[in-house]
């Protein structure tokens, strides 16, 4: 028996998005069903305050409580949804596992969104198209028209400068390198997917772009990032990311996305 409409978790996103990608995941790795509703990028924080969240998405509304942090997504989700789990059986690898995931939030989810932005800004219509896809077409053209505010709004909100986008390029290389350190066989603890490998792949999906991800890539990515891509296409972590997505993305939970 589903839970009646009402009683469905609500995920506020941004589609284009690594950190939502990452509560999308474990949504659907779960198999929880749920709502997604897509928030006009420019406007969101104020959006995210009033629905109880920290001025950021993702925010899960879940059982009567807003939750603005993927780490405490995932962890409402592990105690309210636990099979299948994504949090390893022992202590030791439960710790490494959850130490990775925070590694990888800190540093490599920030430094990416840095690097990305500082790429796709320039590029009015292709910033427009991404931030909109899936929103009605008045929010395209409200989003078009405040697009030099709005990018003055995220080149301080995200740190898209020159010197801020560099060390997210290194970051990135930092974590690529962490992961093939961590691998010993499939997955960086254990022997079976947790939240350290969902963390990373999702983190990671706008710099591999895999097929998976349930929203749009662009048909051609800005020479800046394209060329930082295909710097790292033949790392073992880079196609490591590419396997995570195939073999554990799978589909959506949601129930509806608007």
């Amino acid at each position: 028996m589903t839970p009646a409409d009402g009683d469905l978790p609500v995920l506020w996103q941004l589609r284009f998005s690594h950190f939502n990608e990452k509560a999308r995941w474990a949504l659907d790795y779960k198999n929880v069903p749920h709502r997604r509703r897509s928030l006009a990028p420019g406007l969101h924080p104020r959006r995210s305050m009033r629905l109880g969240g920290r001025g950021t998405t993702p925010i899960l509304i879940v059982d009567g409580a807003a939750i603005g942090d993927t780490t405490e997504i995932v962890e409402r989700l592990e105690q309210r949804n636990p099979d299948p789990p994504l949090y390893p059986d022992t202590e030791i690898e439960r710790k490494t596992a959850l130490e990775l995931e925070e590694h990888f939030d800190k540093e490599l989810g920030p430094g990416l969104r840095s690097a990305i932005f500082h790429a796709i800004l320039p590029y009015r219509k292709l910033t427009v198209s991404l931030g909109t896809q899936g929103l009605a077409p008045i929010h395209r053209i409200v989003f078009n028209a405040l697009y030099p505010l709005a990018r003055r709004a995220a080149d301080r909100g995200v740190q898209a400068d020159d010197a801020t986008a560099e060390r997210g390029r290194e970051q990135t290389v930092a974590a690529m390198d962490l992961i093939e350190d961590e691998l010993e066989g499939d997955y960086l603890v254990g022997d079976r997917f947790s939240i350290a490998d969902l963390t990373a792949a999702a983190l990671l999906c706008p710099l591999v772009s895999p097929p998976q991800f349930a929203y749009q890539w662009p048909p051609e990515w800005p020479d800046e990032w394209e060329q930082f891509r295909r710097s790292l296409a033949d790392r073992r972590a880079y196609k490591w990311v590419e396997e995570m997505f195939s073999r554990h993305r799978g589909s959506s939970a949601a129930v509806s996305d608007d």
